[in-house]
Order: structure tokens, then C-alpha cells, then sequence
């Protein structure tokens, strides 16, 4: 799970026992999933349970389980307004004379829920709004205790400098989104070569990694929930949100642009001797990928590979050792849903739990096959029950798999940015799928009748347009 701010240190999450609610029809039927949350329950009954007392505060796992999922079913923004109306209303924080030493019991717990929300879905607080329900609450406590106010103070500034770098965002996929198409392959002179910027496998396979984790820090964990959902049929006609993943899909252009940068890469010389030099350089960084845990380069760089215009080049593939690819391409092999992936993946996940440095905590899942899982969990399994009680069930094994993932891409990279590297990972220009085709029928001229009427279509259609 995520780290909260300082102020965890106040209280034991999941220590104290749930304030006493009223159940409606059928609520809570099941056995309870965490320390008093039910396996399904209306709305506001979950909301209940996530706020605070003087005497009880909801466990860690219940806390990011039911913001995550929440957003289907309610704002953010109201979410919060909601919470704090009943905190005041509880703790009787709008008399004229408060019960200190109950406050002082409270406050504590307060702020530790508010530094969770801030600290794991801080873009929940982009509007004004949200910050003056924060301020007014907490204003409200801080009579009983300056330190209130001052925790405020400093959780209010960890959260605008979070916001801020999120703002910024990863660099971005110059050209990622128009790949070129050329008549002919452009002179040496105007077009460089990865293997001219960087020629260590090791050290590339270690930038890529970099990539990865930078552009995966911005992927926030509401956006596994935006991307699948329109509207909870219960709520308004209006969705919940609009489109708020802009991040996770950035990242997936990022993993397509690789895919294409290294076929390109392939494609791009002109004699077959140095075609086979930059498959094998390939297969050396895939295979440096995997020990480090960069599941996702990994397999971008497989699935470029395997593209067509490239594993048509036989007389390319003759001169490379390929013992090494097939390894690979063995462990990523899509039978049995990923199997073999998938228990290299524990492996790296288990290594990860019981590392002793950063290297070793490195897990970048394949990307999308995380989604898809998520995608296959959403829809198999309704948000809401026939009496119309939340699914929580369902969110709780959605929370396990994307608080993993946000672990997993808290991981600070112990690789040194090399900005010459990263940058050509970003810029350099890569060749459309038809441009590929083009590069590799002019590598290896077309062996059958639907090769050649398909390299005549291409050279016609782009003569056509110059």
C-alpha cells in the first residue's frame, strides 16, 4: 500500500473497533472482508465507515479500497463534503464550546485520514473547493490543539507540490503519435542510429527502466477506475468524471512507440551483417530487462521483433544467435493466459518484498495485461447487487492488484539518467507500419505474389503523395 505523510505516526490504523450503524435489508450478509467492513452495503454505510471517531479509525486496507472505488458511485469532491459534514455533525464541532478532551482524542485520526486521501489520490484536491473543506474542518479542531493547525499547514504544502509535479508530467512522445512513412530509406547522414547513442545493452536496458518508472510515477491508481467505468446506473444521468487518464494512456503510446522504435531500429540498415547486429543488441537489452524486473521494455521490445516487416528478414535472422531470443520469447509467451510470465512476475515480486536495495525492488509489470486483468475484473463482477448494496467484495481484489502496482512504481530508479539516451528513446523518428514494410521489402526483396503486390501498392501510394 502507499506510504502516508507523517502524521501515520499518530495512530494505529485498523486498531479500534467501527463506530455502531444500522444495517438496511440484507446488509452486511456476508462474513466481513476487513476488521468490520462488509462484503456488500449501501453507500452511505461505507461512507460511515470511513470516518473517523474519537474512539474508532478504519483500517489502512478499507481506507484506500473504498476511495478507490468510490468514484463510481460519488465525486470525489462530494465524497470529501460529505465526510466532513459528518465529522462536524459527530463530533459536535459546530457548538460554541467543544469537548477538548474528545476533540484531542479525534483530531489525531482526522488528520491521518486527510493526510491518506491527500498523500494516495492527491488530484482528488485540484479544485479550490475541496482545500476549503479541508481548511474549515480542520479550522474547526484547531482550538483544541495549534499542532492541528500546523500539520494542516504542512500536509496542505506536500500536497500543492505534489500536485505541481504532476502537472509537469513525464517529457513527452515527440513524433510518438505521427510516425513517417518514406519513399526510400533517408541518407545516414540525417538519421542516427541507437546504436551510435548507445551501444551497452546493459546501459540501455537501464534507461529504458528509467522511462519506464518515471512514466509510470504519474499514472495515478484512480485512473485503473476512470478508464473502464461511464456512469453508476443508480447515480445521476451524467458520468461521475470525464476523461481522466490521461496518464495510463500516454503510458500505453509509450510501450506502442517502443514496439515500432525497435523494428525500426531493424529495418533501418541497409546490409543484412548490421541488421543482425541490431537484433542481437536487442535481444542482449530484453534479456537485461528481465533481470532487473522491466517486464514492460521487455516485452515492447518481443513484440517489435516479432513484428512482420521484421520477421520476414530471413536471411537477417539466419546470421543471429537466436538461442537467447527464444528464451525469452518462451517466458512471454501468451499460453495459458501468460503463465510463464506471470510466475517470473511473483518471482520478481517476491524479490521485490525481501529486497535489501533499489535494484532489487524493481517490478514493472507488462502494462497491458495489468489492464486487461483489471478490465476482465471490472466486468466480470457487477459494482452493485441486485438490492442495490455496493459490491465491495469486488473492490477489495480491485484495490489488491492496483495497490500493487502503486507500490511497485514507487520505486525510486537507482539508474543514473543519461539525457542523451532517454532522449533519443523519445525523439527519434520511427516508421509507420507501412514504412516498415517499405524498409524491409528494400532490405530483402518480397518472396511470394501478395509480398510483391503489397510492396507495389506502398511504393505507389507514397509516390503518390510526393
Amino acid at each position: 500500500m502507499p506510504q502516508t505523510l507523517s502524521a501515520s505516526d499518530m495512530v494505529t490504523p485498523g486498531s479500534l473497533s467501527p463506530p455502531a450503524t444500522e444495517p438496511t435489508d440484507g446488509e452486511q450478509a456476508g462474513q466481513p472482508l476487513l476488521d468490520g467492513a462488509p462484503s456488500s452495503a449501501s453507500l452511505e454505510t461505507l461512507i460511515q465507515h470511513l470516518v473517523p471517531t474519537a474512539d474508532y479509525y478504519p483500517e489502512k486496507a478499507y481506507i484506500f479500497t473504498f476511495l478507490l472505488s468510490s468514484r463510481l458511485f460519488i465525486e470525489p469532491r462530494e465524497l470529501l463534503a460529505r465526510v466532513c459534514h459528518l465529522c462536524i455533525e459527530q463530533q459536535q464541532l459546530d457548538k460554541p464550546v467543544l469537548d477538548k478532551a474528545r476533540v484531542r482524542k479525534f483530531g489525531p485520526k482526522l488528520l491521518q485520514l486527510l493526510a491518506e486521501w491527500t498523500e494516495t489520490f492527491p488530484r482528488d484536491f485540484q479544485e479550490e473547493s475541496t482545500i476549503g473543506h479541508l481548511k474549515d474542518v480542520v479550522g474547526r479542531i484547531a482550538p483544541c490543539d495549534e499542532a492541528y493547525r500546523k500539520r494542516m499547514h504542512q500536509l496542505l504544502q506536500a500536497l500543492h507540490q505534489k500536485l505541481a509535479a504532476l502537472r509537469q508530467g513525464p517529457e513527452g512522445l515527440v513524433g510518438a503519435d505521427k510516425p513517417i512513412s518514406y519513399r526510400t530509406k533517408p541518407p545516414a547522414s540525417i538519421h542516427r542510429e541507437l546504436l551510435g547513442v548507445c551501444s551497452d545493452p546493459y546501459t540501455l536496458a537501464q534507461q529504458l527502466t528509467h522511462v519506464e518508472l518515471e512514466r509510470l510515477r504519474h499514472i495515478g491508481p484512480e485512473e485503473f477506475v476512470q478508464a473502464f467505468v461511464n456512469k453508476d446506473p443508480l447515480a445521476s444521468t451524467k458520468p461521475c468524471f470525464s476523461d481522466k487518464t490521461s496518464n495510463l494512456e500516454a503510458y500505453v503510446k509509450w510501450f506502442n512507440r517502443l514496439c515500432y522504435l525497435v523494428a525500426t531500429e531493424i529495418c533501418m540498415p541497409a546490409k543484412k551483417k548490421q541488421r543482425a547486429q541490431v537484433i542481437e543488441f536487442f535481444i542482449d537489452v530484453a534479456r537485461e530487462c528481465f533481470n532487473i524486473g522491466n517486464f514492460n521494455s521487455l516485452m515492447a521490445i518481443i513484440s517489435g521483433m516479432n513484428m512482420s516487416p521484421v520477421s520476414r528478414l530471413k536471411k537477417t535472422w539466419a546470421k543471429v544467435r537466436t538461442a537467447k531470443f527464444f528464451i525469452l520469447e518462451h517466458q512471454m509467451d501468451p499460453t495459458g493466459n501468460f503463465c510463464n510470465y506471470r510466475t517470473a512476475l511473483r518471482g520478481a515480486a517476491h524479490r521485490s518484498l525481501t529486497a535489501h536495495s533499489s535494484r532489487e525492488k524493481i517490478v514493472i509489470p507488462f502494462f497491458s495485461l495489468l489492464i486487461k486483468d483489471i478490465y476482465f475484473l471490472n466486468e466480470g463482477c457487477a459494482n452493485r447487487l441486485p438490492n442495490g448494496h455496493v459490491n465491495f467484495e469486488k473492490f477489495l481484489e480491485l484495490a489488491k492488484q492496483v495497490g500493487e502496482f502503486i507500490t511497485w512504481k514507487q520505486v525510486e530508479c537507482p539508474f543514473e539518467q543519461d539525457p542523451s539516451i532517454t532522449h533519443y528513446l523519445y525523439t527519434a523518428p520511427i516508421f509507420s507500419e507501412d514504412g516498415l514494410y517499405l524498409a524491409s521489402y528494400e532490405s530483402e526483396s518480397p518472396e511470394n505474389q501478395t509480398e510483391k503486390e503489397r510492396w507495389k501498392a506502398l511504393r505507389s501510394s507514397i509516390l503518390g503523395k510526393t
